[in-house]
């Protein structure tokens, strides 16, 4: 254990110490080291940046939307896929299928296929008469459709774990209710949902650590675009450190939005732990 600790603390803590040490000095491009130390004055610019608290908002906006939806489908599509009927292995495998996808790889599929003017959606919209939709280049349609993206691909996600806990379900309980005289409907609501809480939650603690970072999508699908309407805080990050080449400002960036992750995280696994105990 001695030395997997080591490596482990190695591999975490270090980038962790590297970048507020960064963000705390005047990073020299000449060196390509951190240079001067300047304090607190790169979070002062940060907190300033307007670019910067768009990025968050718009994250959040995100977050606020992708996260239910996936947890919705993905629970709905568990329940579906776990009554006996004829094709429902088929369908577990394809579901599988967005999951093996490099999220680059995906993000560019569906920036073709969305393109207004020889994108196959557009196409299929066509045959029914309506006009070519700006998926990529409307404000609104832009974050619909990056929401859409990664729901396709983190969906089954939601659905392995899902599938688990219901499979994990105890028997008897519902023998039980059935004894009872319990419809499918009463066993869903009293038996099946309150049992399910504490998957519900774990599932959406590990979705929100993993959606928190999303960039890789939006860099390939819509490039932050149009304007700021899907630029994500970590694109954001990004634009600003290797192409903007302030290291110290994306420094600071990056130490800002990991202290909102450590926070919001604490309360989720609080909040998880308490519907563990109380279901």
């Amino acid at each position: 254990m001695g030395p997997a600790l080591v490596l482990l603390a190695g591999m975490l803590l270090y980038p962790i110490i590297y970048t507020v040490w960064v963000s705390l000095s005047d990073f020299d491009l000449a060196t390509f080291q951190p240079g001067g130390w300047v304090g607190l004055r790169n979070y002062q610019a940060v907190l300033a940046d307007p670019g910067f608290l768009q990025s968050l908002k718009v994250t959040g906006v995100y977050l606020v939307i992708a996260l239910p939806l996936q947890m919705i489908l993905g629970f709905a599509l568990a329940f579906l896929l776990n009554v006996e009927w004829r094709g429902r292995g088929l369908l577990r495998a394809l579901f599988l299928i967005p999951m093996v996808v490099a999220p680059v790889v995906a993000g560019g599929v569906w920036r073709m296929l969305l393109d207004p003017l020889w994108g196959v959606v557009n196409y299929a919209l066509g045959l029914v008469g309506v006009g070519p939709v700006e998926w990529i280049g409307d404000p609104t349609l832009a974050m619909v459709s990056l929401i859409l993206i990664d729901t396709w691909r983190w969906t089954p996600f939601v659905v392995l774990i899902a599938s688990a806990g219901i499979l994990a379900l105890p028997t008897d309980v519902y023998e039980a209710a059935r004894s009872d005289g319990a419809n499918r409907w009463q066993i869903l609501r009293h038996v099946t949902i309150p049992l399910l809480v504490p998957v519900v939650a774990a599932a959406f603690v590990v979705r929100w650590l993993g959606a928190v970072k999303m960039f890789d999508i939006a860099l390939a699908a819509t490039k932050g675009g149009p304007g700021q309407a899907t630029d994500v805080v970590n694109l954001y990050i990004y634009e600003k450190g290797f192409r903007g080449l302030e290291f110290g400002s994306a420094s600071s960036m990056a130490t800002v939005v990991l202290l909102i992750t450590m926070i919001i995280t604490y309360f989720l696994f609080r909040l998880t732990r308490r519907l563990e105990n109380r279901w």
